[in-house]
């Protein structure tokens, strides 16, 4: 089940728009729970291409081979949710003010609202949560969404998402996550954001 939107059905996309979405799905999907004993074998068998995300991929998959799946629950629970309070907020509103549910999160909404995002049924996060906001880009990319003009979501339109409410801030947040006193695990994890969401910058920067 979705983390935090309502999906429509995606139309054809080019190979490497649909590598840009799988790599947001991947995050999203890390960082909305802890990997099981499952995803970690599948994780275990990355392998990258090379450059700065490439080896942030190989160190991911090192860390799935590593870790225990017990292991990586306590550490994400440890790391996002807490007993008394969490190691990192994972939310842009914390990021960009200081305090959640803020000014980002009512403008976020009205893009999702813009861009025809749903938020998903029993999904009480806010919105602006890392996980979700990656599952956002993903769909994006993807076609997965009707916006409320009926074009297509294209790379302009990508762009203007991506640095209003991820580039804004998600890279201090993957930068916090590698040295996380508790990380093990998702210290990887946060190679991996961090140096994706680098190359996506670039990329926006060179198609303008």
């Amino acid at each position: 089940m979705s983390r935090a939107v309502d999906h429509t059905v995606p139309p054809a996309v080019a190979e490497e728009e649909l590598l840009r979405a799988q790599v947001y799905a991947l995050l999203a999907r890390l960082l909305a729970r802890a990997p099981d004993a499952a995803f970690l074998t599948v994780l275990g068998e990355l392998a990258g291409e090379g450059g700065d995300f490439g080896a942030a991929l190989d160190q991911l998959a090192g860390a799935a081979r590593d870790s225990d799946p017990a292991a990586v629950e306590e550490e994400f629970t440890t790391l996002f949710i807490g007993v008394g309070g969490s190691e990192r907020t994972p939310y842009g509103s914390f990021y960009l003010t200081g305090f959640l549910n803020e000014k980002p999160l009512a403008e976020l909404r009205a893009d999702m609202a813009r861009l025809g995002i749903a938020r998903a049924d029993g999904v009480t996060e806010p919105e602006d949560h890392i996980a979700a906001l990656c599952e956002m880009m993903a769909g994006l990319i993807a076609g997965a969404f009707a916006p409320e003009d009926g074009g297509a979501v294209g790379l302009d339109a990508q762009r203007a998402f991506f640095d209003r409410h991820i580039g804004s801030w998600a890279g201090r947040f993957f930068a916090d996550l590698e040295s996380s006193p508790s990380a093990r695990f998702y210290r990887a994890v946060g190679a991996v954001g961090r140096s994706f969401l680098a190359v996506e910058a670039r990329a926006f920067d060179l198609a303008a």
